[in-house]
């Protein structure tokens, strides 16, 4: 049987604020996880209804597994920020063969914390991991970043397409 196909993949960049000066940046590409392949056939083929995308980070040295879910993540997500939920993910219209969000999703960190990673899910509530939302893709950052009280994390997180020329 002919097969043809597409493929995605998605950097996340972030940036590390502290007392107004950027202090480092790093980025990790992602692993789309076979629940977020399923989700987006249904978007793009089966009429489902499109999720809200929330950007959220984690505090563990794990890498993201294609049979993780939003139920069953391999990371520990941070919640020891200010913000009340998780920042949306708020993309723009795709061009290029690419989506992103040009209004970076910020973390107001709380506490002094170790930041290895980040994850696009469906759920806004920080630290949910109710079984019917989606966890899109998760990436370990190429550096971890070493947060304290009032430090921000704005992140980006650029999707890609493309057929994969099978």
């Amino acid at each position: 049987m002919n097969k043809s196909g597409m493929k995605f993949g998605g950097v996340f960049n972030c940036e590390h604020w502290r007392d107004g000066k950027l202090i480092g940046e790093t980025e990790g590409k992602n692993l789309t996880t076979n629940e977020g392949v399923n989700k987006a056939l249904d978007s793009l083929f089966h009429d489902d209804n499109e999720p809200t995308w929330y950007v959220c980070i984690f505090d563990t040295n794990t890498t993201t597994a294609s049979a993780d879910t939003h139920a069953a993540p391999q990371y520990t997500e941070n919640t020891e920020y200010d913000e009340a939920t998780r920042p949306e993910y708020l993309e723009g219209a795709a061009s290029g063969k690419e989506v992103t969000n040009g209004n970076k999703a910020t973390f107001t960190m709380n506490a002094n914390a170790t930041i290895y990673g980040a994850a696009i899910v469906s759920a806004a509530t920080k630290g949910s991991t109710v079984a019917a939302d989606v966890l899109w893709c998760g990436s370990k950052f190429a550096s971890v970043r070493h947060c304290v009280d009032d430090d921000l994390l704005k992140i980006t997180y650029t999707l890609s397409g493309a057929d994969d020329g099978v």
